[in-house]
């Protein structure tokens, strides 16, 4: 055996996501509907795991809505389900927040073909994470997050030691304890889930930790970024009919206009559903409208309540 297999080998026997569970030890002989118990009572032990976090994820939510501000962007990297994690997170963006496709972008061990079938190998070297934000001309106003449950994959740790070097704010996701993580970051999210249902499946509780985090902080930043009027996504880009439907549903939530007002409405303000929205609330024409918006940041809430100061 070589010295660097036997070195990753007893890393390996160490991390808490490849130790096996004793809640789950005779799951292999169970019904579908223990199967189903077994697999359910270990996610409900997540949500508390990252409940223990949210200071953490308070403090990301803060660097990335400043990388955003300063016009930034958020880099995930990550491997196999991490790293289609982080994908996914920056796919569900432009559509849910309005915000440019390459603000939040996606970057995974292996490349594109990593996302539908597993590139062996390809996340053991950290020179691949390097080449990856080298790839993409990586500033230092854009902020990288690396995810990894195991806390130790290399293509990670190469992407985040290139985003330090290059002065960039770093996270760390990862569902092991902190103890077991040595590399310098600003922010480390660390949600030790324990033991997986499957030894090793870290798709599972660790995929849905890393998930919950994820919404976390793109939805807070995008929150301080003015991208939510009260409790409603209202900076949404109308790219398909269901999209369509929703903005017209918000005007008239938020208004007494009727079903084609309100499509007159929008159409006059260029189907920007904010602008939309300040025209009927504000008696404002688009003009104003988006004067309102430009000068207190996209906030609807903060363009309305000027005129009542």
């Amino acid at each position: 055996m070589k010295e660097e297999d036997q070195e990753l080998f007893d890393q390996l026997k160490k991390l808490d996501t490849e130790q096996r569970n004793p809640n789950t030890g005779k799951i292999d002989v169970a019904d579908s509907l223990e199967i189903a118990r077994l697999i359910n009572a270990e996610d409900k032990k997540v949500a508390n795991e990252v409940e223990k976090k949210l200071p953490q994820i308070a403090r990301a939510i803060d660097l990335v809505k400043q990388a955003f501000d300063k016009g930034g962007r958020l880099i995930y990297a990550g491997a196999g389900t991490s790293g289609r994690l982080g994908i996914l997170d920056a796919a569900e963006c432009p559509p849910t927040f309005g915000s440019d496709p390459e603000q939040v972008i996606g970057l995974i061990a292996g490349g594109e073909e990593a996302v539908f079938e597993a590139q062996e190998g390809a996340e053991d070297y950290e020179e691949n994470g390097r080449k990856a934000l080298v790839d993409i001309n990586v500033k230092s106003t854009d902020i990288v997050c690396g995810l990894a449950a195991s806390g130790r994959t290399p293509y990670v740790h190469g992407a985040l030691k290139a985003a330090r070097e290059e002065g960039c704010h770093t996270i760390f996701v990862t569902t092991v304890p902190g103890s077991q993580i040595s590399l310098d970051v600003d922010v480390l999210i660390d949600v030790p889930v324990g033991p997986e249902v499957i030894m090793g499946s870290t798709r599972m509780k660790s995929a849905t930790a890393q998930k919950m985090v994820l919404n976390m902080i793109t939805t807070g930043a995008n929150i301080r970024r003015g991208k939510v009027y009260e409790n409603v996504m209202v900076d949404l880009q109308l790219s398909n009919q269901k999209l369509h439907e929703r903005s017209k549903r918000i005007i008239m939530m938020f208004t007494d206009l009727d079903y084609k007002e309100t499509e007159k409405l929008l159409h006059s303000a260029d189907g920007h559903v904010k602008t939309a929205l300040v025209m009927a609330l504000g008696g404002l024409n688009k003009k104003k409208a988006e004067k309102k918006l430009e000068d207190h940041n996209g906030f609807i809430r903060k363009a309305l309540e000027e005129g009542k100061m």
